[in-house]
């Protein structure tokens, strides 16, 4: 059976500043506007996500959360994932890894420079540094969950929110 992994970057979020501290930074009004934007975009698309994690990250579980309602799923279902913040490409592995099998489709939003790195070990593509709300598709067939890992899966697309404005 397929699967599908949708890889997100965070949208933008406040600047870092000594006010706050990195965990806590938010979503800042364009960074919504992308989220809203890549969410209703998938939903066009016909993509359903069957589960969605995301780093425990003020501004990782706000992106989800807009796409998540713009996908219509239950946001109470979406999975925070605290390792996601700053665990290393290793933390998004084992985040897949544990993913139940009844999902086809499952979506993961994360932080750079982990999540590009991830991508590029599922892919070997030359993803480079995603950009904030980007969202990179990867596909798996014939694998369950736990059996993903380096150089598994094909890279189907390759999104960021200007390519989606362009489209529009």
């Amino acid at each position: 059976m397929k699967k599908t992994l949708l890889l997100v970057r965070h949208a933008k979020a406040e600047d870092q500043s000594k006010m706050f501290k990195d965990f806590d930074r938010e979503l800042v009004g364009g960074g919504i506007m992308d989220s809203a934007r890549l969410g209703h975009f998938l939903k066009g698309e016909g993509i359903v996500a069957d589960a969605i994690k995301t780093s425990s990250a003020a501004r990782t579980y706000q992106t989800a959360k807009i796409i998540a309602e713009q996908l219509k799923f239950d946001v109470d279902q979406i999975e925070s994932v605290d390792k996601l913040y700053s665990g290393g490409p290793q933390a998004y592995l084992a985040a897949v890894n544990a993913t139940d099998e009844t999902v086809s489709t499952l979506l993961l939003c994360g932080h750079n420079p982990d999540i590009s790195y991830f991508a590029e070990y599922l892919t070997h593509a030359d993803v480079g540094s995603m950009e904030k709300c980007s969202l990179v598709t990867v596909e798996f067939d014939e694998l369950t969950w736990a059996e993903i890992s380096a150089k598994t899966g094909i890279l189907k697309e390759y999104l960021t929110p200007q390519s989606l404005k362009d489209r529009q």
